[in-house]
């Protein structure tokens, strides 16, 4: 929190964006925070200056110098940051460290070492780094990734280590500060016993699922997006081929196509919403110059991955106020779709999904199909109760496994559904050719 007040304050003093860096632990960490109260900042009045704000050649040569006095003001006020800090134990150690390794640094050495603690960390300070390798015997470089701090230290003259004993690539941790640098390895009991892994999957009723597993079962080529139906990449599903970034998934299939000639065996798969945020540009691309490629929108009616945000398609605005919601359908037609190639299906219905990816993939126009079922997890959504396996019925076939349910195992040779986990989504029914799984009505 008063490293994003004074980012606020900062970027006002210096006329420029300050940005909060974050990394994996801090991101994926939850604790007891400290609150304080909203500052209100009255804005500012507008005051037209296009030798600023207008970068037109001209301009931007005069704005280059503008950046690199503002660089030189910004690095000396790093010297004297309140964000850098030394910690004086006394030692000849010395260690300079950033964000979460100084933590794990702080652990293993204690008051044993001596730190320079840098929060501000562009532009680095030059002085104060100097200063503080002069006062020790050795200096040790702590950063994850990337020796962005040791190259900088370097470039000043400092003998220090650092990617010469620490890993390059991967996360940073108390147990592998100790181990490299003080050659300590914790103590531990190992247990002697094959435990599976559990790596993440797609949740139990996920709309999705039917999607990648189709796509597997026709052996297309699919070129996939950003949000939680990227799992559909795991096995057993294993529905896709390529993950670039948001939006990729539609330009990258577009170029796949006019360079392979495959338009009739690949499909793009993109999100609701990250279709509306960067896949409506790719679309347009692929009518505009006469592409014919099939784009699939998993519309799962929210934003799933980062925890169920609105987005515009959804009908709310991120405050949760009504607003009119912009139809998927609408924007292919507006792009350039043909009406007749737009197709809106029901992923859960196996058969036709199938029917319709089958009947698209075959045209030779560009043409949309909109997979149209709300997650599985929205409040709103009402569950079937749990399925139920037959043993009687069952032949132990693995058919079902097949869809990489969670709620799906097999124990004595026989399917098992976890009736905890099970929402009755019945896409396993479909699956049962023996008719093994005992419906809603059945069960």
């Amino acid at each position: 929190l008063e490293f994003t007040k004074r980012a606020y304050e900062l970027s006002e003093k210096f006329d420029t964006p300050f940005i909060l860096r974050l990394n994996t632990r801090v991101s994926h960490s939850q604790s007891i925070v400290e609150t304080s109260e909203r500052v209100e900042v009255p804005v500012k009045d507008y005051e037209k200056n296009a030798a600023k704000h207008v970068m037109m050649p001209a301009n931007a040569r005069g704005r280059h110098v503008v950046v690199e006095e503002r660089l030189k003001a910004l690095a000396e006020f790093a010297e004297n940051c309140e964000f850098n800090k030394v910690i004086d134990n006394g030692s000849k150690l010395g260690i300079i460290t950033s964000g979460p390794s100084f933590n794990y640094s702080l652990e293993v050495f204690g008051d044993t070492a001596d730190y320079l603690k840098l929060g501000l960390v562009n532009p680095l300070p030059s002085k104060l780094i100097t200063d503080f390798a002069a006062k020790h015997e050795r200096v040790i470089v702590i950063e994850e990734l990337d020796p962005v701090i040791e190259n900088h230290c370097k470039a000043l003259g400092v003998k220090c280590d650092g990617k010469n004993i620490l890993p390059l690539c991967g996360e940073y941790s108390q147990e592998l500060i100790a181990e490299k640098i003080l050659g300590k390895k914790p103590e531990f009991a190992a247990l002697d016993v094959d435990i599976p892994v559990r790596p993440p999957v797609l949740c139990p009723g996920c709309p999705h699922r039917g999607v990648f597993y189709l796509f597997n079962k026709m052996k297309l080529y699919v070129s996939g997006d950003i949000g939680c139906y990227t799992l559909g990449a795991a096995k057993p599903l294993g529905g896709m081929d390529t993950t670039l970034c948001m939006g990729a998934s539609v330009s990258a299939l577009h170029g796949f196509n006019k360079i392979r000639h495959e338009e009739h065996r690949s499909v793009a798969v993109i999100g609701d919403s990250t279709f509306m945020h960067s896949g409506i540009t790719g679309l347009v691309d692929i009518t505009y110059n006469k592409g014919i490629s099939t784009v699939v929108v998993v519309d799962n009616s929210i934003t799933g991955m980062t925890g169920h945000q609105q987005n515009p398609c959804t009908g709310f605005t991120l405050k949760g106020e009504p607003v009119k919601g912009i139809l998927i359908e609408n924007i292919a037609r507006a792009a350039g779709v043909p009406e007749e190639h737009i197709r809106i299906v029901d992923p859960n219905n196996l058969a036709e999904t199938e029917k319709v990816l089958k009947e698209e993939l075959a045209s030779d126009t560009p043409s949309v199909v909109i997979c149209r079922r709300p997650c599985a997890l929205l409040k709103y959504v009402k569950h079937n109760p749990p399925l139920k396996v037959d043993e009687n019925k069952c032949v132990g076939c693995k058919n079902c496994m097949k869809i990489g349910c969670p709620c799906i195992s097999v124990t004595n040779g026989k399917a098992k559904i976890d009736d905890t986990l099970c929402n009755g989504c019945g896409l396993c029914t479909q699956m049962c050719r023996p008719g093994a799984i005992l419906g809603n009505k059945e069960n």
